[in-house]
């Protein structure tokens, strides 16, 4: 039986105020992060507006120190834009939304790549009916109308070695070999899972009070898995809605060498901050085979990853952790 490290609560910070909370002033608040996202603000805005309807809302983008004129863009369309001065990551763009947004009942976190479709605002929201629903994934589709596989499964060794032995597509035909939720059964139907993709996810007002500011450490990548992770420690359930549909055009982490890396490096950090360091470096050995299989089949982004887990001064620098072959 092995010894497991205690979840940490990165920042304790709760959004929660001192006393009894007052009655929510707006229905439901928007948290977008951007970096250099020109091209995508029209359509998110237009669909976004659209899908938001009649419910009271109030949106703020956080802005990672873009070079383009999304900044301008956003003013332009009377958006409340949080200027971070430097590139500070994701986690940190939610949380400086999140502390803006304080009054609202729920809160809309989007990438600004998303397309909202019509009426997936309202299904979000429906799902929060339910008490126990802390997090609300949508059904996400390509922008060519192709599926999403948003809905993930827990890390754990059996599926990290899966996924390095027999290849991603393969593994995905197995529950327990695979994190990634394949069966298109699956996504026809309401249904609680381990965690959603956080290119959008709906929180309600009370699981952001209760499990307070996402990790900023992770800077990109595994900050939602352990977000979901926090709150389904405190007792929320994380649910798919399919009848809430957006698009997504993402899926540029794995073919870039530093996204990859941090993609990678950033698994192993959550499975380790959970799990014993025997464990951990299972999972660890698990992940770099997985990476020199697809280096060697030809992925200079993999092999990239490959050197970042296996010499800790070359992982990208925004995730802090060159110091230890098992970071933390």
């Amino acid at each position: 039986m092995h010894t497991t490290t205690p979840v940490p609560e990165p920042n304790p910070t709760s959004f929660a105020p001192s006393g009894s909370r007052q009655p929510a002033a707006v229905d439901i608040g928007v948290a977008i992060v951007t970096y250099n996202s020109a091209e995508h603000i029209p359509d998110l805005v237009r669909t976004l507006r659209d899908a938001l309807g009649e419910f009271t809302h109030r949106i703020v983008v956080a802005d990672n120190d873009s070079s383009d004129d999304s900044v301008e863009q956003l003013k332009a369309a009377g958006i409340e834009v949080v200027e971070m001065g430097a590139n500070l990551g994701y986690s940190a763009g939610i949380n400086a939304g999140l502390r803006r947004l304080t009054d609202t009942r729920a809160v809309l976190i989007l990438n600004p790549d998303m397309k909202l479709g019509p009426g997936s605002v309202s299904e979000l929201m429906a799902a929060l009916d339910d008490p126990r629903v802390g997090i609300v994934a949508p059904q996400s589709r390509s922008y060519d109308g192709s599926l999403g596989l948003n809905q993930r499964r827990d890390p754990s060794l059996l599926r990290a070695f899966g996924t390095s032995l027999l290849g991603g597509r393969h593994a995905q035909r197995f529950a327990a070999l695979s994190e990634f939720v394949a069966d298109e059964q699956s996504y026809l139907h309401p249904r609680n899972i381990d965690w959603g993709v956080g290119a959008m996810l709906l929180l309600s007002r009370d699981c952001i009070d209760a499990v307070g500011e996402w990790d900023e450490s992770f800077f990109l990548y595994s900050e939602e898995t352990d977000y979901c992770q926090r709150a389904r420690r405190m007792g929320f359930v994380v649910r798919y809605q399919p009848s809430a549909v957006a698009f997504h055009e993402g899926g540029g982490g794995v073919h870039n060498p530093r996204l990859r890396s941090m993609m990678v490096v950033n698994k192993v950090r959550l499975y380790r901050r959970r799990h014993s360091a025997v464990r951990s470096f299972l999972f660890w050995t698990a992940e770099l085979l997985n990476e020199c299989t697809r280096g060697l089949g030809g992925n200079r982004a993999a092999r990239t990853a490959a050197a970042a887990l296996l010499f800790p001064t070359r992982r990208p620098p925004e995730i802090s952790c060159s110091t230890s072959l098992l970071p933390r």
